[in-house]
């Protein structure tokens, strides 16, 4: 069998990145290169972002030299060395296939956090308990991801589940994977909230956005925006209740809100909610410019049927479908559960498809 890496080098465009890293590296041995932030920060990032592409492939590399050097050495009957030599291909390919899934993450946000928002269709308490079940859907998986996971705020079902909430979701690469869960999410199922047991569909949305850097500039002015304060509710402890902590932010020429009531402070709260503000109006230029392009921001339309992203049939059968890329799976519990990575890869590879 022969094994080699030369193929990977090739779709991997290592040479070439390899070039930029060293570029990159003198820029920042350069003695003034921390005067400008700006350009300074940058440089890091793409710095990172590359070597995070090179460094796991050289160890791929080396495992695929080491595993020849066996082959090479190895008898026919020495079934040790065989053995071993089955494992570290299997070990390898995993490495490849992950990595070939991080090179999908390729857009200008795609390292930055993610901030989750979502969003209960119409129907009462079927439509809060499904948003709260989405809600738990995600948390389980960016926990998975070892993600750190802040509620900036919420607003309870009146009887169960939740009406809508804001999460901010940190780590590497947490909106590059979760920009594929922005649409309208389907859930059919029988009603645990329905005494005759009857079959019912309900909907919920889900918004990501990228927590923007402070290096990106956005025109706010002050004359546009009406604040308000207001006492914040649900959990919290007796100092939320009491004080008017919470701010709420309405953007008067596009009509935007943000609000965040999770700090005891209304300057933090008031600092998060501009901050959401932020992203969300980087967002709607964003989305202009990609429906020019159509996009995938196309597929975010009212939270009713025939706008669904996705599929969640509980009954009669079990299966969970991306109507966007045809990805699909019986194991319905396991996605509710957090096992998002197949229906995330499927969109990121369609994305790859259409560029």
């Amino acid at each position: 069998m022969r094994i080699s890496s030369g193929n990977y080098e090739v779709i991997f465009d290592i040479d070439a990145k390899l070039k930029r890293i060293q570029a990159l590296e003198g820029e920042t041995a350069r003695e003034n290169f921390w005067d400008n932030q700006q350009t300074s920060q940058k440089i890091v990032r793409e710095l990172k972002s590359l070597k995070s592409i090179v460094e796991p492939f050289l160890k791929i590399k080396e495992g695929v030299e080491d595993v020849r050097d066996i082959i090479g050495i190895a008898e026919a009957e020495d079934v040790e060395s065989l053995k071993y030599f089955k494992e570290e291909l299997s070990k390898i390919s995993r490495r490849v296939d992950d990595l070939e899934f991080k090179t999908l993450l390729n857009g200008e946000n795609d390292p930055n956090n993610a901030i989750l928002i979502v969003n209960a269709g119409a129907g009462g308490t079927e439509a809060c308990d499904w948003a709260a079940m989405i809600i738990r859907m995600h948390t389980l998986w960016a926990e998975s991801k070892g993600y750190e996971i802040t509620w900036l705020d919420q607003l309870q079902g009146e009887e169960a589940g939740i009406k809508n909430a804001i999460l901010l979701i940190k780590g590497d690469y947490a909106y590059g994977y979760l920009k594929s869960e922005s649409g309208v999410h389907r859930l059919v199922r029988i009603s645990p909230f329905d005494a005759n047991k009857r079959r019912h569909t309900s909907f919920a949305s889900v918004d990501c956005i990228p927590e923007l850097s402070d290096e990106i500039k956005i025109d706010i002015k002050e004359a546009d925006l009406k604040i308000d304060t207001f006492r914040a509710g649900g959990k919290g402890g007796q100092h939320v209740n009491k004080t008017d902590s919470a701010v709420r932010i309405t953007h008067l020429p596009t009509g935007i809100v943000t609000q965040c009531q999770n700090e005891r402070s209304q300057f933090k709260n008031k600092t998060m909610a501009m901050k959401l503000l932020k992203a969300k109006l980087y967002e709607k230029e964003q989305r202009k410019k990609a429906e020019k392009t159509a996009c995938s921001y196309d597929s975010k339309k009212d939270i009713e049927w025939g706008s669904q992203i996705r599929s969640y049939v509980l009954h009669p059968y079990k299966m969970v479908k991306d109507h966007r890329t045809g990805f699909e799976t019986g194991n319905a519990q396991a996605v509710l559960d957090g096992k998002l990575d197949g229906f995330i890869e499927a969109y990121l590879k369609s994305l790859r498809t259409i560029a």
